[in-house]
C-alpha cells in the first residue's frame, strides 16, 4: 500500500467515524478546539488592553500551559485507544468548532474575555458528548480524561467570568423563563 493509499484510507475512516459519531471522532473535535484555543489565548494575551490586561494576561499564560499539556496528553491517549489523531493544520481547522478572526484583537478586554468564556463553554458541549460516547463504547480511560478536562474548563469559565464580574454560568445557560411568558 502506498503512502497516499494509507492516507486515503485514514481519511475515509475518519469521515465515517465523524458521521457515526464515535468517541474518537468527537475527541478529535476537542483536540482541534484545544489547538485553536491556544491560538486564541495568545491573541487575547498579546492584544488585551486596559485595567483587565494584567490579570487576563496572567490567567491566559496559565491556560496556555494547561491546554498545551492537555493537547499533548489527549493526542497520546487517542493513540493509546487505537484512534486516528488529527495532525495537520487543515484537520484542526476542519474539526474546530470555535470562531477565529484577526479583527477580534480590537475588541474591548471585556468582549475578548467573554468570547473565551463562550469558547470554553462550547468545548464543554463536545466534551460532554465525547464522555457519553466513551462510556457507551466502554473506554474508561478516555471518559476519565475527558471528565477531568471538563472540570478544567469549568474552572477556566469561573475564573474568566470573575474577571468580568460575573458568576460562573452568567450568560451561558439559556433562560427557560422566556417560554413561560405567553
Amino acid at each position: 500500500m502506498t503512502v497516499e493509499d494509507r492516507y486515503a484510507a485514514e481519511q475515509a475512516q475518519t469521515e465515517h467515524d465523524h458521521h457515526v459519531p464515535t468517541a474518537g471522532a468527537m475527541t478529535n473535535h476537542i483536540l482541534s478546539n484545544l489547538h485553536i484555543s491556544i491560538v486564541k489565548f495568545h491573541q487575547v494575551r498579546w492584544s488585551v488592553k486596559g485595567p483587565l490586561a494584567l490579570s487576563v494576561r496572567t490567567l491566559l499564560s496559565d491556560y496556555i500551559d494547561t491546554y498545551r499539556k492537555q493537547f499533548d496528553a489527549l493526542g497520546e491517549l487517542l493513540l493509546d485507544e487505537g484512534e486516528i489523531v488529527s495532525t495537520t493544520t487543515k484537520e484542526f481547522h476542519d474539526y474546530n468548532m470555535l470562531q477565529e478572526s484577526g479583527a477580534k484583537k480590537y475588541l474591548t478586554a471585556e468582549e475578548q474575555v467573554n468570547e473565551l468564556v463562550h469558547d470554553a463553554d462550547t468545548h464543554n458541549l463536545f466534551i460532554d458528548r465525547a464522555i457519553k460516547l466513551a462510556e457507551k463504547e466502554e473506554r474508561p480511560a478516555l471518559a476519565s480524561f475527558l471528565t477531568t478536562l471538563r472540570g478544567t474548563n469549568n474552572h477556566i469559565i469561573r475564573e474568566l467570568q470573575a474577571v468580568l464580574g460575573n458568576d460562573a454560568r452568567d450568560g451561558l445557560d439559556e433562560e427557560d423563563d422566556d417560554d413561560d411568558e405567553d
